[in-house]
């Protein structure tokens, strides 16, 4: 059953609001530029990613196009965590490069759950063998972009969050 997306469509940004932008993670809209581009005046969502205070410029025009899109609500930090809790899953067999694939078109989207879909395979995976080393380094993004985003949700510290996965997977 693909994930449940979160629609970014019609969403006007307030400077101050948090954002997440695919791939990068929460930001904060810094700003609202408008510049000349090709002859024609656009407007830019200036953001900030929280992790590594790279700057992005976001055509106001592209929003829904590039998957910007607010922080999630309560309804929805339950329904992740229960993806998080899922363990009857049967993570493929495949080899692992055709799984970075997947794992990485899953994380590109976006979608919290898909991220957290990720988290938990590979937990899962690390549990039955050692994962690549694309794959831990796959499991640290997920485990960041997903910790940042909880935490701004639950408006709790991303410490709280990271003692509920290790609760979750176990982890000492």
């Amino acid at each position: 059953m693909p994930a449940l997306q979160i629609s970014p469509v019609g969403h006007n940004f307030k400077v101050g609001d948090k954002a997440v932008y695919p791939g990068q993670g929460v930001g904060e809209v810094m700003g609202i530029e408008h510049k000349e581009v090709a002859g024609q005046r656009q407007s830019f969502y200036v953001l900030r990613i929280l992790d590594n205070g790279m700057k992005i410029m976001i055509p106001m025009n592209k929003v829904g196009l590039v998957g910007l899109r607010e922080i999630i609500g309560e309804k929805d930090v339950r329904r992740v965590y229960t993806i998080l809790r899922e363990k009857e899953v049967s993570v493929d067999s495949t080899t692992w490069n055709r799984r970075y694939r997947e794992y990485m078109d899953k994380i590109k989207t976006g979608s919290v759950f898909e991220i957290a879909e990720v988290l938990r395979d590979l937990y899962l995976l690390r549990s039955d063998k050692d994962l690549s080393f694309g794959e831990r380094k796959m499991l640290d993004t997920a485990r960041s972009l997903l910790i940042k985003e909880l935490a701004i949700a639950k408006e709790c510290d991303e410490q709280d969050v990271e003692a509920d996965l290790k609760k979750i997977f176990n982890i000492c």
